[in-house]
């Protein structure tokens, strides 16, 4: 199931990867900053696992279902909003602390990319999570220098699962639909890659929202990276 030949006759051009529960176990870094801002409100800590099915959809999505302890919440009142505008600020302060701390690379992230490289293919990293937080847990991780751009849930006015920032990192990369693949763990990247007409990978080892990945319908579906080699 080697991406070459699994979209085209050949390996792609452009490869273009989700970070968080796709890269990077990121969980307990950013449950450790949710826990924090929920602390300072006088809440009860979410933990690892309630924040594992809470990524995703970036920060602010993240501190609103953390507010809610569910799948989401929108401020209804002045009060509310004021509460979410200061949670978002309590949980950016304790991540940028958190951030690389206790994240670790999934198993056969670093082969699959030490491959690609070699093979030409041009890599880049497509998230919902804020720029200012993506090359410091990167670089931190050790896998900075494999990728030639990295775009940010705050990159461009939309985020995925809308295409955009697909096809923004696609086209800079001097990539082509039939010559790029993206790789991600949730509905988030899957759903982004389908509105791009960008052949798509799902992981089965991420977070989409505690949902299996094979239920995302992706063109493939891998335990590990290195089953793309």
């Amino acid at each position: 199931m080697s991406l070459a030949g699994l979209f085209s006759p050949r390996w792609p051009g452009v490869a273009l990867f989700d970070l968080d529960g796709t890269l990077v176990d990121s969980a307990p870094d950013l449950a450790a900053a949710v826990d924090t801002m929920l602390e300072q409100l006088g809440r009860r800590k979410a933990g690892p696992d309630n924040v594992r099915n809470w990524v995703g959809n970036g920060a602010s999505v993240l501190v609103r279902r953390a507010l809610a302890g569910k799948a989401d919440w929108e401020p209804a009142t002045a009060k509310d909003e004021a509460l979410y505008k200061d949670a978002l600020s309590l949980f950016f302060y304790a991540y940028e602390k958190a951030n690389g701390q206790h994240a670790k690379l999934y198993e056969g992230v670093e082969p699959c990319l030490q491959r690609l490289t070699e093979y030409g293919c041009r890599l880049g990293v497509v998230t919902n999570k804020p720029e200012q937080f993506v090359a410091p847990l990167m670089k931190q991780m050790g896998i900075d220098h494999y990728f030639k751009i990295c775009v940010g849930g705050d990159t461009l006015p939309v985020k995925k699962p809308d295409p955009a920032p697909l096809i923004h990192a696609m086209e800079a990369l001097g990539g082509t639909r039939g010559t790029t693949v993206m790789i991600g763990d949730s509905a988030a990247d899957i759903s982004a890659a389908r509105a791009a007409s960008i052949p798509c990978v799902a992981v089965r080892y991420g977070y989409n929202f505690g949902a299996p990945a094979d239920a995302l319908r992706a063109d493939a579906t891998v335990d590990s990276l290195t089953q793309l080699l």
